[in-house]
């Protein structure tokens, strides 16, 4: 065992059904690459170049094709091969992938749908038509790339379909630019052209949110507007009175009258000495100002 194959896959453009479409392409892939020659002696491995040995290819003992069923009005109506909109409102889907000789590989059922027996039966049958007929074009396009590319160094398949001079497929080669007098060529052509019909001296402001180049106008970036200025200045005037109060709260005397229950007064003042003042429960205070 020397080699480890993974195959990737790149989704160009998805229309629906991409299950089928990913497997078709990757095993015809896999029977497409050929892969270095190399030969085992004990612990030594040797891997030949294209040059000493033709590369071989990979051992598939069969070709697994999925095959897409979508169905609709819970399940009345069978669809194969849907496309991406029939996806969209389709109640279930159900794929099935089959070799050519009506070997089942795997079944996936998805969506909110349960199928009997009569329809999965249905299915597989449907599946052996369609693998058979995949499976002969891919042999026959693999048989042509063989005889086309491989033995007469051709253009088969996809290679064959890209046209020549597309940027996106060929570099063009580069071409020689003239740059002999582009200054008098420039003269002619702005001496021919057209004057323009208004000449500004100062650049205009057509409508406010609008840009032109020129010198331009003072910014007024940052400026209040009149609402705003008189916003600001009731919210000035509300923190000066309430900043007033709170200093004539503190300039006021801190000694605080409290009334008791006999409605005899109680003052506690101020004093260098701190004094603990123990009420009973029946002289706590009603009210303090």
């Amino acid at each position: 065992q020397v080699w480890q194959i993974r195959l990737d896959m790149h989704l160009l453009n998805h229309d629906g059904n991409i299950t089928d479409a990913a497997s078709i392409a990757g095993i015809v892939a896999l029977c497409h690459f050929r892969r270095p020659d190399v030969s085992v002696q004990g612990e030594e491995v040797t891997v030949y170049t294209p040059e000493e040995r033709d590369p071989v290819p990979l051992s598939i003992h069969h070709m697994p094709i999925c095959v897409s069923f979508a169905f609709f009005h819970q399940g009345t109506y069978l669809l194969v091969d849907p496309t991406e909109r029939e996806e969209r409102v389709m109640d279930g889907l159900l794929v099935i992938a089959m070799n050519k000789h009506q070997e089942i590989c795997t079944i996936q059922s998805s969506g909110v749908l349960m199928l009997e027996q009569d329809q999965i039966l249905r299915c597989s049958k449907i599946t052996a038509v369609k693998v058979t007929e995949i499976t002969e074009l891919i042999q026959k396009a693999l048989e042509n790339d063989q005889k086309a590319s491989r033995k007469e160094g051709g253009k088969f398949g996809f290679a064959e379909s890209i046209p020549n001079q597309r940027i996106t497929a060929f570099k063009m080669e580069s071409a020689a630019v003239d740059t002999h007098n582009v200054e008098e060529q420039a003269g002619e052509i702005i001496a021919k052209a057209d004057p323009p019909s208004e000449v500004f001296a100062s650049p205009v402001l057509h409508t406010p949110g609008t840009a032109q180049i020129g010198e331009g106008i003072e910014s007024s970036w940052g400026d209040l507007e009149e609402s705003e200025k008189e916003e600001a200045a009731e919210e000035e005037d509300e923190s000066e009175a309430a900043a007033f109060e709170c200093q004539k709260v503190e300039t006021e005397d801190t000694s605080t009258m409290r009334e008791t229950k006999n409605d005899e007064p109680i003052v506690l003042s101020d004093s260098e000495e701190e004094e603990v003042v123990i009420l009973e429960p029946q002289e706590l205070p009603r009210k303090t100002r």
